[in-house]
């Protein structure tokens, strides 16, 4: 589908222009020897306090080296993914610290984090259910990554998400993905995994981050790079200044993957919003987002990488009500309008990614599902236009018995999963349920008939024993 271009091209210039000045004059810091080390092996400006200052044009010859587009594999061949190109993958929320589960607001914990994985793993629309759809706040925190991990590598056989807590989390997920694939050779022979280095605006990457990148580049593994700017707090108060701030955080980011390892696989990563400038509490799904995912799409097409959307479905509400369902689509569907390649959050976000919702996963997916039949292109050939039913029905008839409409009823248009079509009358039969009380209904519906896909005895024992013996060496 075309994209929808925000920025002239006198735009798209003055903001290059902004990120060579930032990235030259300003620069970047990393807190991290090793990455300061292979900066000034590569001919950068490495000052006071870990500031590189970089050439403008040593970003870009990097940038050049990682792949546009590239495969990354599932379990089976069926659950094959690819980031980049005219591809959209699509992945649960993720991160949220607390849960509503009905009316009620409460921590996360393991069981919660299961049943979202397993609902990830139903829905077809969800290409990959991610590492912490909830933080699981009832396991060791030292140690929960391991939980985490084993839950989506047993628990569903869509693409994991690495741990991106630290260096040697993920190198602990990396080391289970492989014993679930059949070896390290097998994980080495291709993506297979995923992880966010997320960075710690303004201008900055800790060591945990860089860790985190470099354990993932080194096994060939996908990284996505991704500023976190809430203008007004990680950014200046402007979209065009905190697009600059994200292009120089993302360019410095995809740097250090390819002096790790050239031709690393990497995202363009993007999350931008405001912060209200009241209660400085972080906005999400006002028109700020949408310029900003509209943009930086725009500007990852012209670095030629695959591009992770701020969004999502992002919504500063508590529940999932209509401004949930509004700042949901606001976030949704511009990524979809700019070609994001990867959007996390499709389905569960609330109240500014503090809660993963059980109710809004569904809601979500109905969305999802939504503008994925909006967003295929409309196919138009002789046999669509219908001559023959126009041959049958003639004039001032109806098409309801027609043979090209009973040939065609049960597919001909998109059938709801939690929304309504029924009139007044059946609706009320049938209890009266808003569209959250019929997403709940389905969310457990759908748990009720969750069924594990297979894995093999042996490597279930594997990793069994593996995370037996990082529990005790982390001492828990």
């Amino acid at each position: 589908m075309p994209r929808y271009d925000v920025l002239s091209e006198e735009a798209m210039a003055t903001l290059e222009g902004g990120w060579r000045r930032l990235v030259s004059e300003i620069g970047i810091r990393f807190d991290c020897e090793r990455a300061q080390a292979r900066f000034r092996a590569a001919g950068q400006d490495v000052g006071d306090e870990g500031v590189v200052r970089f050439d403008p044009d040593f970003l870009l010859e990097q940038v050049a080296k990682a792949p546009g587009e590239f495969p990354v594999r599932g379990r089976t061949p069926e659950r094959d993914l690819v980031f980049g190109g005219d591809q959209m993958v699509f992945g649960g929320v993720a991160g949220a610290p607390f849960v509503l589960d009905g009316d009620e607001r409460r921590d996360g914990t393991l069981a919660d984090l299961e049943r979202f994985v397993q609902l990830g793993h139903t829905f077809d629309e969800i290409d990959t259910t991610g590492l912490i759809p909830c933080e699981p706040t009832d396991r060791p925190l030292d140690s929960r990554h391991l939980e985490m991990m084993y839950a989506q590598l047993t628990l569903t056989d869509k693409v994991p998400m690495a741990a991106l807590f630290d260096g040697a989390k993920t190198a602990d997920s990396l080391a289970m993905t492989a014993i679930v694939l059949g070896g390290d050779d097998e994980l080495d022979r291709a993506p297979a995994v995923y992880g966010v280095s997320n960075v710690n605006s303004p201008l900055r990457y800790d060591v945990a981050m860089l860790d985190v990148m470099e354990s993932l580049a080194l096994r060939n593994q996908v990284t996505v790079v991704t500023p976190f700017l809430l203008m007004g707090a990680m950014a200046p108060v402007a979209i065009p200044s905190a697009l600059v701030q994200q292009t120089a955080e993302q360019l410095a980011g995809v740097a250090y993957a390819q002096l790790v390892r050239p031709g690393a696989p990497v995202l363009l990563g993007s999350f931008l919003s405001h912060t209200d400038m009241q209660s400085g509490s972080p906005g999400f799904g006002g028109p700020e987002s949408a310029i900003g995912l509209l943009a930086s799409g725009q500007l990852a097409r012209r670095f030629g990488l695959p591009w992770r959307s701020g969004g999502g479905a992002l919504t500063s509400s508590q529940r999932p009500d209509a401004q949930a369902a509004f700042e949901g689509l606001n976030t949704m569907l511009p990524a979809f309008l700019a070609g994001a390649n990867f959007l996390l959050h499709s389905a569960g976000w609330l109240e500014s990614g503090l809660v993963a919702s059980y109710t809004k996963y569904v809601l979500d997916i109905e969305a999802v599902r939504i503008l994925r039949e909006e967003f295929t292109p409309l196919d138009v050939t002789p046999d669509s236009l219908a001559f023959d039913a126009h041959q049958e029905v003639g004039h001032a008839g109806h098409f309801l018995g027609a043979a090209h409409t009973l040939e065609r009823f049960r597919t001909c248009f998109y059938r709801p999963i939690a929304f309504s079509t029924a009139n007044y009358q059946r609706w009320l039969r049938d209890g009266g349920h808003d569209a959250a009380e019929r997403a709940g209904e389905l969310a457990e519906d759908v748990l009720e008939r969750y069924e594990r896909p297979p894995l093999a005895d042996d490597r279930l024992a594997e990793l069994d024993e593996f995370v037996a013996r990082r529990r005790a060496e982390l001492g828990d």
